[in-house]
Parts: structure tokens; C-alpha cells; sequence
């Protein structure tokens, strides 16, 4: 039996698996090909259960961005304070929060848009609003990497009037408004339909900041590259000079994961440690200080950071001792320690080792338990937070009692809806 399959059983002669509990609520037990096992084994993973995920929406609807469809009139285009189920699919695979409008993939590796479509970030070929979702074209290759409980690599990513995905080739593609090069395309274009950036086939994770119009990606090969517009030196390559299209930040080679907020850029490189640039007015880099940085600086000494997000002018993490923590501004409580002190460090928020992931949008964030319930907290304008109208919130509430939550996706940190994806 391969080491890689330690705490389970391969058959050579059988084509029947016996996995060990894969701390995700199932295991690969079962009947597998002998080609299935061949594949996992190269891969060195036990092959994932399937999950049916249903896809939820909450908040700010006046463009039809929670793509709940039509009910007469212009469509149904009222905000909703609490989770709303969109459609009746379980095939969604992962879903990404422009301002004012959403994209999303399925398990078949079919894209999909609705909300606002002023510049043609839907990708529909015009510029038409769409209150429920929409296929873009016929293509069944776009990225559906969801990974045990619908984690995985970010391959879509949406921002200000724009989209960009990664196909199962690993081919970089972008739609919408280019005004600022944000669509690596070397020019400042609009394009109402998917259109390639460059030749490459080795992109792996997406993230869009949000009103500064700017990407950051990591490559298979573990290199950042960014592009964009950068007055705060959020490319990280020592400048304020924007890019139209993408160059490469440093020349590490082990980045895992990144996040971008309005202007600023969190990472975590393969070593667990934590890295950020970009503007830093309200500590929002973690930094210790509120000075820009326009190349990337570490973020302390700990080499335990597992998972970022970053919204407004705020930063969110989980370690992987399960503990979650903040920085940055907390004018509504958007940190959730409790107060609306802003911290130019980390800071522990509460005292749980049971947070999986977390994510932000604009001054409110959300987080999902190893038990799968759901969390929210911060600003709660247009009912964001999924727990009722008006009141902001400063410490970690529930929304609603469902213990199915698998995971969100990146967003444009000035949107003001929410999306998510749950089991069933």
C-alpha cells in the first residue's frame, strides 16, 4: 500500500477502496475503477466524496446580483436580510461577488452570470442586466476545483465591473471593464465576452481587489503576479506604477493562497507564514504601523496561517490551530473583537479553535465552523449580514441554525451581497 494512502486499503487485484474517515464527514470507501485508484494514487489524495451544493443568497438586490429571478415587473430586485435559497441546483461548484454582480461555476465546467452588466462583466456578448443566473457561452472547461467541503483553489474572481476566470487548462480569461488594465489584456478595453490573457496554462488562484481595479494570481509553478492600477503600491513590485497586464511580485515560488481587499493584499506563503502589501491607513496590513507598503513585508514571525480574506480596509485569517483573527478597520465592528477599535495587528478573536474559513466583503465578515454553521459580523446595511435588518454587529452572531455550510467565495470588497454554497 503507497504511504500516500496510509490508514486505508488498495486492492491491486479488487477495484474496491476502503478509505480511512477523511475529516470532511465521509470517505472514499467504495467501488473504484482500477483507473480512479491509478489517478488518486499519482495525485496522492484519497478521492473526495461528492456533495450536492445548493447556492444562497442574502443582502443589496437592486441589480438582480442574487440572481433570484424574475417575479413580474423588472424581475425580482428587492434586498433580502436572510438566507434565500437561488434556484432549486445542486451542481454549483464556486461562486465569486462583484459589486453588483456575481459569477459562479458548476461541477459540468459551465460558467455562469446575472446582476449589473454596464461594462459586459457578465460576459454575455452585451451589456443587458440579468436578474438569475445565465450560462456564458457553451464551454464545459471552466475551472470547478471545490475540494473537500467545497474548499479549493479561488478560479473565479469578480471586481469592480469586471470577471476573471481559470479553465481546467489553466488558462487565464477576463471579461468586462479594462479602463485601468485590469484585465491584463495590455490595453484599457472593455470586452463583453471571455477573452484569453496572454498564452499561459499554469494559473492556479484568483483575487480581485475591489474599487482600485487590481488582480493578484498565483501560478502552479508558486509565483504572485499582479496588474492593475496600484496608487497605493499594491502590486507589490516597489512601485505606484500601473500594469495592464501581469508581472510578476518577487521571485518566491511558494505562495499558496492571497486575498485583496480595496487596496491592500494579504498572502501566505507555503512555510505558513503571512505576508501583505499595499495601503495601510487603518493597519489593515498588520503590520504594527499605517505606512503603505508597495513590496510585500512579512507579518510578524508565526508560521502557522493557514486561510486569509481581506475587505474594505480590513484583514481576516484562520491559523491552523483553528483560531481565527483580525486587523485593520473596525469603525462598525467589522473585526469582530467586540469593540470598533481599530488594530494595526492581528488579534485573536475569541477564543475558538473551530473556524475553517472566513471571508470579507466591504466592512462585514463571515465564517464557516467545522461543524458547519455559519457566522457573521460587522456593517449590516441592505441586511449583508443574513440576520436581519439594520443593526451591525461587533462580535460573531449565527445566521439562522443550518449546519450544512461548505463555502463562499472571493468578492469586490464594496459589494454588499452575499453568496454561499450549502449541502443538500
Amino acid at each position: 500500500m503507497s504511504k500516500n494512502f496510509e490508514g486505508g486499503i488498495i486492492s491491486a487485484t479488487s477495484p474496491t477502496i476502503t478509505a480511512p474517515t477523511d475529516g470532511e464527514g465521509g470517505s472514499a470507501s467504495g467501488v473504484w475503477s482500477l483507473d480512479e485508484v491509478m489517478v488518486h494514487e499519482k495525485a496522492g489524495n484519497w478521492p473526495k466524496p461528492n456533495k450536492k451544493r445548493q447556492l444562497w443568497g442574502w443582502g443589496r438586490n437592486a441589480n438582480g446580483q442574487l440572481g433570484l429571478g424574475a417575479t413580474g415587473g423588472d424581475g425580482e430586485t428587492q434586498s433580502h436580510t436572510s438566507p434565500m435559497q437561488i434556484g432549486s441546483l445542486t451542481d454549483w461548484a464556486q461562486i465569486a461577488m462583484g459589486g453588483k454582480h456575481s459569477i459562479a461555476t458548476k461541477t459540468d465546467g459551465t460558467l455562469w452570470s446575472w446582476g449589473f452588466n454596464s461594462t459586459g462583466q457578465l460576459g454575455q456578448g452585451n451589456t443587458t442586466q440579468l436578474v438569475s443566473p445565465n450560462q456564458v457561452g457553451a464551454l464545459t472547461t471552466w475551472g470547478s476545483d471545490v475540494g473537500p467541503s467545497g474548499d479549493g483553489n479561488a478560479q473565479i474572481s469578480c471586481g469592480n465591473g469586471t470577471s476573471q476566470m481559470i479553465m481546467n487548462d489553466g488558462t487565464l480569461w477576463s471579461m468586462g471593464r479594462g479602463s485601468q488594465g485590469q484585465l491584463g489584456m495590455n490595453n484599457t478595453t472593455i470586452y463583453s465576452s471571455p477573452v484569453q490573457v496572454g498564452s499561459l496554462t499554469n494559473w492556479r488562484e484568483l483575487a480581485v481587489g475591489g474599487g482600485y481595479n487590481f488582480l493578484h494570481a498565483i501560478k502552479t509553478d508558486g509565483t504572485l503576479w499582479g496588474w492593475g492600477t496600484q496608487a497605493q503600491g499594491q502590486l507589490g513590485d516597489g512601485s505606484t506604477t500601473a500594469r495592464s497586464s501581469p508581472v510578476q511580485v518577487g521571485s518566491v515560488t511558494t505562495w499558496v493562497t492571497v486575498a485583496c481587499g480595496y487596496s491592500h493584499v494579504i498572502a501566505v506563503k507555503e512555510d505558513g507564514t503571512l505576508w501583505a502589501v499595499g495601503q495601510n491607513d487603518n493597519g489593515q496590513l498588520g503590520d504594527g504601523s499605517t505606512t503603505n507598503r508597495s513590496s510585500l513585508v512579512q507579518i510578524g514571525s508565526l508560521t502557522n496561517w493557514k486561510f486569509v480574506a481581506a475587505g474594505d480596509k480590513n484583514s481576516l485569517a484562520v491559523k491552523t490551530d483553528g483560531t481565527m483573527w483580525a486587523w485593520g478597520d473596525n469603525g462598525a465592528g467589522s473585526l469582530g473583537d467586540g469593540s470598533t477599535t481599530n488594530r494595526s495587528s492581528p488579534v485573536q478573536i475569541g477564543s475558538l479553535t473551530t473556524w475553517r474559513k472566513v471571508f470579507m466583503r466591504q466592512k462585514n465578515a463571515g465564517a464557516i465552523k467545522s461543524d458547519g454553521t455559519l457566522w457573521a459580523w460587522g456593517y449590516n446595511d441592505d441586511g449583508i449580514l443574513g440576520i436581519g435588518a439594520g443593526t451591525n454587529r461587533s462580535s460573531p452572531v449565527q445566521v439562522g441554525t443550518a449546519t450544512n455550510w461548505l463555502s463562499s467565495g472571493p468578492g469586490d470588497s464594496q459589494g454588499n451581497h452575499s453568496l454561499y454554497l450549502r449541502e443538500g
